[in-house]
């Protein structure tokens, strides 16, 4: 009877955890309005994500001083300027405050480039012959200062939180019923790769299609071709397939090419509230 009232209680206590964090555990986003899980402050997540990313850069070869080089943070610092001058247009000039904002080129074949929570950016040296110019690399850097702009990593660590409070509930409820450790283990993989396929991955894509959508139109308020972004993932596309899309953390090439073509005239649009013609 003991054990049952604790098992109870265990649930209970997972059951309000997860509760609050849904409640309070919440923020809006200035650029586009949504409220979206914040578990985590980035009061506490930007210092992390800085110390990580000097930590990387002490690990790894940058490249100063070179054409490329000065184009990333000269594109990086176009766009991060268009970022302000769009949230002063909507009253929340304040909102960028804490942010770092940083461009760094490292010597890498991989073709990628990321940005950490707070406005850390790599571009790696492998991606800059499918850019080909600087109205593509503003493709790509428009999409990674969305990332930090819609706080996609902050949503990323709280779903994380979700998902272990789902498990840790499974396998309390599991317990509590009796279940033989054989039919726990196939319940509790089960809930695990159902929630990847059912819940991160499907997450994640719609973070990639919406760091897209703004990057398109971050970049066309900078003054650069929006245009430009459907020939970019074309060329990305040419390199290879990147497997089915419910398998992946990302939108598949054709639907971004796609998704870019009917975001196209907003971007233009958008471009022209600020006084740019594209």
């Amino acid at each position: 009877m003991k054990m049952n009232k604790l098992r109870i209680k265990g649930r209970t206590a997972v059951a309000i955890s997860a509760i609050i964090l849904l409640i309070f555990g919440c923020a809006t986003n200035p650029l586009t309005g949504k409220k979206t899980m914040a578990f985590i402050n980035n009061n506490q997540l930007f210092p992390m994500a800085f110390e990580a990313y000097t930590e990387f850069l002490n690990e790894s070869t940058v490249i100063t001083s070179t054409e490329e080089a000065l184009m990333v943070e000269r594109v990086g610092k176009k766009l991060a300027a268009a970022a302000q001058k769009w949230l002063e247009s909507e009253g929340n000039g304040n909102y960028l405050r804490d942010y770092r904002w940083e461009y760094k080129l490292v010597k890498d074949d991989q073709v990628n480039a990321w940005c950490m929570p707070g406005g850390k950016i790599v571009v790696y040296t492998g991606i800059l012959p499918v850019t080909k110019t600087e109205d593509g690399l503003a493709v790509v850097l428009g999409h990674e200062i969305s990332h930090a702009l819609l706080n996609h990593g902050q949503q990323n660590l709280s779903a994380g939180i979700l998902q272990e409070l789902g498990i840790i509930g499974i396998t309390i409820g599991a317990a509590a019923a009796g279940l033989s450790e054989e039919v726990q283990t196939a319940l509790l993989l089960t809930a695990y790769f159902g929630s990847i396929i059912g819940g991160t991955l499907p997450f994640s894509r719609s973070n990639e299609s919406e760091a897209d959508h703004y990057g398109l139109l971050l970049m066309a308020i900078a003054g650069y071709n929006p245009d430009e972004a459907v020939p970019f993932w074309q060329r990305m596309a040419a390199m290879g397939s990147s497997g089915p899309q419910f398998l992946s953390t990302h939108p598949s090439p054709s639907t971004r090419i796609r998704q870019l073509q009917e975001w196209n005239s907003e971007a233009k649009q958008k471009a022209a509230q600020f006084g740019v013609r594209n």
